[in-house]
């Protein structure tokens, strides 16, 4: 037996010898119930050892370890106080009449004692206290000619006074303490957790069954877990806090009935990734510190719980309390820890923002509708659609060269050419493009595909003609790729028309030229 005492004391009361014998059954040990680190009544288990010479510490603050103590050590201290004082102070009375020789004289009129009617310890003993409590009865009194007895007086008064007002300062405080208003602030047995307003939430509920108010009263919460670092250090006991609405004021408490705290689980919180599995799993402790002004004292009280991880419900709701009566608002106690089962995701806000962040297929535009899209959009002549009629030339083919000339100029250099179709845009008739290119295009598709294709493009010609000076090569040298060219109707007061010949002849001489050289 004193060997199982002493394994059990090295490795725990939940070590269990292994018997051998396969005849034998077994039953599985009982899981021994967690330590808390706050009870439910909010007294801390913590206790300080090994303090060394700290302790005197203690008595450099005699006044707050005296107040910090029991009623049963307050009390024994308040009487041996006063007992052992009234001995002491007795004692030197007697000590006086008895060095002065008034007890042997103690019933003789004619001698002048230093207290009168003293003459034994018990006479003694009775003028103390008569002088301590200020009855006076009036029979035992200190005469003129004892003037060591002045003196002893005046100390027993002066000591008196200390003593009085410390110990019975130290009683009232103990007695006057606001740990008695915190009976009065009830937290809920359980914790929930469940959804609100969308959102995946925390909950207690918290309530005050006095209808004094709690002045200024806040709530705080600590999340006690233990954890290790990423360099290998393990935190025991490491403390979170729990966001209960610290940024938005909801911390603030207005206790005149009861009401549910609620902690938001997000990114943020130390529950991001915690799922219904997982609290099956974990191990960790919150507690709760609501504190306020007590409305009558004018004290600050603290009142403290704590929810351990099997006593946080997942998919659990709080049974509404409140009730409207005639005239007033009834709470209903008896439901104030019954809560009931509400539908609840059973994964954790972690995996839930994962599952709503995988990239969901998208539906590109298509080449025609961008290029429908495009052809709407406002065309601005400048001169930077020289370069792009220049790259789609030459990925059109033979069909969308540049003449010869054109491309010695380019070749020349780019501000070169831009001046030169500047200076041919600014006459009239260029209409049909911003720098002539389109014209000689349509001449050579002309050429090679015969008599009825060049009466299209001269048509194609005309309608063009007439477009906007706005529009750039690209725009114009697209629609002369097109397949099928329709006829566009000709205004009557078109001037190619009136002029009376073909679409060369309205070209410009410098245009012209180039074309009899090609």
């Amino acid at each position: 037996e004193s060997t199982m005492a002493a394994l059990r004391r090295k490795f725990g009361e939940d070590y269990q010898v292994v018997n051998t014998n396969r005849a034998t059954t077994f039953s599985a040990p009982v899981k021994k119930k967690r330590q808390r680190f706050v009870d439910k009544n909010g007294r801390c288990n913590v206790q300080h050892g090994n303090l060394g010479g700290e302790t005197s510490r203690y008595l450099s603050d005699l006044f707050t370890t005296l107040v910090d103590l029991k009623w049963r050590w307050n009390l024994l201290i308040f009487i041996l106080t006063y007992t052992i004082a009234w001995l002491v102070m007795a004692s030197m009375w007697w000590i006086i009449a008895y060095i002065r020789g008034d007890l042997n004289h103690g019933h003789d009129s004619s001698y002048t004692p230093c207290v009168a009617n003293v003459y034994n310890f018990p006479s003694a003993f009775l003028f103390f206290i008569e002088t301590e409590a200020t009855i006076g009865y009036g029979y035992r009194y200190i005469t003129e000619k004892c003037p060591e007895g002045i003196i002893l007086f005046l100390f027993q008064s002066l000591l008196g006074s200390i003593v009085d007002a410390f110990l019975i300062g130290c009683m009232f405080i103990k007695m006057s303490q606001p740990k008695k208003r915190a009976e009065t602030l009830m937290f809920s047995q359980d914790a929930v957790i469940s959804q609100r307003d969308g959102k995946l939430c925390l909950m207690f509920r918290v309530g005050n069954l006095r209808n004094s108010h709690m002045v200024s009263a806040q709530i705080r919460c600590k999340l006690i877990k233990s954890r290790q670092t990423p360099e290998g250090e393990f935190l025991p006991l490491d403390q979170c806090e729990l966001d209960v609405g610290f940024g938005t004021g909801a911390d603030q408490l207005f206790l005149v009935s009861p009401l549910t705290i609620c902690h938001e689980i997000n990114p943020k919180s130390p529950f991001f990734d915690l799922s219904q599995r997982s609290l099956m799993n974990e191990q960790f402790e919150i507690v709760v510190i609501l504190e306020g002004i007590v409305e009558t004292t004018g004290m600050t009280c603290q009142a403290r719980t704590s929810y351990t991880e099997d006593e946080v419900l997942w998919g659990h709701r709080f049974l509404p309390v409140m009730s409207l009566e005639e005239g007033f608002f009834r709470v209903d106690y008896s439901q104030f820890h019954s809560t009931f089962e509400v539908p609840t995701p059973p994964y954790s806000v972690k995996e839930y923002e994962e599952k709503n962040s995988l990239p969901s297929p998208l539906s590109t535009p298509t080449p025609a509708l961008t290029e429908s899209h495009g052809a709407r959009r406002d065309r601005v002549f400048s001169v930077d659609c020289i370069n792009t009629s220049e790259e789609r030339g030459r990925q059109g083919g033979t069909g969308g060269r540049l003449p010869s000339k054109l491309q010695r100029m380019s070749s020349s250099g780019k501000e070169d050419l831009q001046r030169k179709v500047l200076l041919l845009s600014s006459q009239h008739s260029e209409k049909a493009c911003s720098t002539g290119d389109l014209p000689l295009k349509l001449q050579r598709l002309s050429s090679s595909q015969g008599p009825e294709a060049e009466n299209r493009l001269q048509l194609k010609s005309l309608k063009v003609g007439f477009e906007p000076m706005t529009q750039s090569t690209g725009d114009l040298y697209q629609h002369s790729l097109q397949p099928t060219l329709s006829p566009a109707p000709v205004p009557m007061h078109s001037p190619l028309l009136s002029a009376g010949g073909r679409p060369e002849d309205n070209l410009p001489p410098k245009l012209r030229k180039m074309n009899a050289d090609r």
